[in-house]
């Protein structure tokens, strides 16, 4: 058992250590086509490199991504109630459609 995890593993590593930069590489590649593609064209600014095309993504994922793994951080809101859900549903209705007494549009 322990020689068919170590095996796994010595061939995991090599491909990581490939695959990822690999990766970024290609990630790269694509941000620098599209900004390439259309921003210059479009607007007259400037083509990029791939570095900066990695950059662009980099920055953009700080800003607007955060470092989260994606599940909000943590900051799972509970399951409403009943009660709770058609309290938010009439809330919605006098705010997009007036007082309670309209209808919503079908």
């Amino acid at each position: 058992m322990r020689i068919k995890r170590f095996l796994r593993w010595y061939f995991v590593i090599p491909i990581a250590v490939v695959a990822i930069p690999l990766f970024f590489a290609l990630v790269g590649e694509v941000v620098k086509l599209l900004w390439n593609a259309l921003l210059p064209p479009l607007f007259g600014w400037r083509t990029i490199t791939i570095w900066q095309g990695l950059g662009l993504l980099v920055l953009c994922r700080i800003l607007f991504g955060g470092f989260g793994s994606g599940h909000g951080g943590g900051r799972r809101s509970k399951p409403m109630t009943p009660e709770e859900r058609e309290r938010f549903r009439q809330r919605m209705r006098e705010r997009f459609w007036g007082p309670a007494g309209d209808t919503p549009p079908s």
